[in-house]
């Protein structure tokens, strides 16, 4: 695979077109894709994203009978998941007036912790995916004890300071790499050195929260599905490139995360970074090598450019500084690549890619399209489907929370011990 270098502009192919697969540009766009939620949470995810609504379009929207989505609502309301609103102005017909449901935003909350290799973001988030506050500190240590340390107290200063009187029903936690969510477990995170640390138990022991882990492609895919882009619900990929660089895939409207909860594991991808810098893991040019945010700074001393860490790589070439600059679009490239293999495997109606630099360099996501435009042989039209977060700015305070936000929409019905007293 030839690698460019990374001073050199991005080009297109000036030879003639490879014989390949007819690219199913043919094919019509899908349908708007209703959740795949059911019964109560069903119905809470019609009114999260058309509130507020009459119970009536609910059981359009939904296929459910208008006495289940009454039913539902009624339950949801008591529980003060759902609000009835004021009926619409206007003459009144026959019958009842419609009083509309919309999702209740005043009485409730969950946090959210992600937890990266330098730092630890706590948010609050409001049961509409807004997030409400956060508070990012850096770790005192790497061990499990020294990361977690002082959370609980934490979160009670966020919540006493941003809450408003609301409850916090419960806590998603998020990190990188390889976490089994049913096991509440981190079964690996070799930046952190982690092995099998029990993060659920060791979090609801601190908060006495209800505790939800994920990895945190796996929470932000998520959370695209419940507040994003209406066109992950059917099938997407989410593409991470941070300190961790990782994946997931939602396919059937499920986020997949195989029979060892091991899915998106994509950090050692052989993409041809090049350089002198070579990964743990022994392959050449793998992308995390290549793309991460570690790599990143090295590859910048290595080219003259001395700067403390990757955010402060990123405003330099915001600002224009050529080196810097370079190193960004060399870096899209790559991304571009192992977006392309990607995109060619699960053919997803779009990839979304979680990357700091493509919220701040307009080029290089012009640049990573146009690498899958070159590379890909399924995918027609990489402006549609090759498509930015939507949580740019925002993406650490949105993966732990997001987390909470989606077993809740999941279940709203189930076993919340904030909510026990008002079934």
């Amino acid at each position: 695979m030839k690698t460019s270098p990374p001073t050199s502009p991005p080009t297109r192919p000036t030879t003639p077109p490879r014989t390949a697969p007819l690219r199913r540009a043919d094919i019509p766009r899908p349908v708007p894709f209703i959740r795949r939620a059911t019964g109560a949470g069903a119905v809470l995810g019609a009114v999260l994203d058309h509130g507020p609504v009459a119970r009536s379009t609910v059981a359009r929207l939904t296929g459910l009978s208008p006495a289940t989505v009454s039913g539902h609502s009624h339950a949801l309301v008591r529980r003060g998941l759902l609000r009835e609103d004021h009926p619409a102005p206007g003459p009144r017909g026959p019958g009842r007036p419609h009083v509309p449901v919309d999702v209740d935003t005043g009485r409730h909350l969950v946090a959210g912790a992600h937890i990266a290799v330098a730092h630890t973001t706590l948010s609050l988030m409001d049961l509409r995916g807004r997030i409400v506050a956060e508070d990012r500190r850096p770790h005192r240590g790497t061990d499990p004890g020294s990361v977690l340390d002082g959370l609980a107290a934490r979160l009670r200063g966020l919540l006493a300071a941003h809450g408003a009187g609301r409850t916090v029903l419960a806590l998603g936690a998020a990190t990188g790499h390889w976490v089994d969510p049913e096991a509440g477990v981190v079964v690996r995170h070799p930046q952190l050195g982690w092995h099998d640390v029990p993060l659920r138990r060791m979090l609801a022991d601190a908060t006495g929260l209800p505790v939800h882990v994920d990895s945190h492609a796996r929470a932000l895919a998520r959370a695209e599905q419940l507040v994003g882009r209406a066109a992950t619900r059917r099938s997407a990929v989410l593409l991470f490139a941070g300190a961790v660089v990782d994946a997931a895939f939602v396919t059937a409207g499920a986020v997949h995360q195989g029979p060892r909860s091991g899915a998106g594991s994509v950090a050692h991808l052989p993409v041809g970074a090049g350089g002198d810098v070579r990964c743990t893991c022994g392959t050449p040019g793998c992308l995390q090598s290549g793309v991460s945010e570690p790599a990143m700074v090295r590859r910048a001393a290595a080219a003259g450019l001395r700067v403390p860490d990757f955010p402060a790589l990123l405003d330099r070439a915001a600002d224009g500084e050529r080196r810097a600059s370079a190193l960004f679009l060399h870096r899209a490239r790559l991304l571009g690549r192992a977006a392309a293999v990607l995109l060619d495997m699960f053919d997803p109606e779009v990839l979304v890619v979680v990357d700091a630099a493509a919220g701040r360099l307009p080029a290089c996501l012009d640049v990573l399209r146009a690498e899958v435009a070159e590379r890909s042989w399924v995918c027609g039209d990489p402006v549609r489907a090759v498509v930015p977060s939507s949580f740019t700015g925002a993406v650490l305070p949105t993966a732990g929370a997001a987390v909470a936000l989606g077993a809740l929409y999941d279940d709203p019905l189930g076993p919340w011990p904030a909510l026990s007293g008002a079934s």
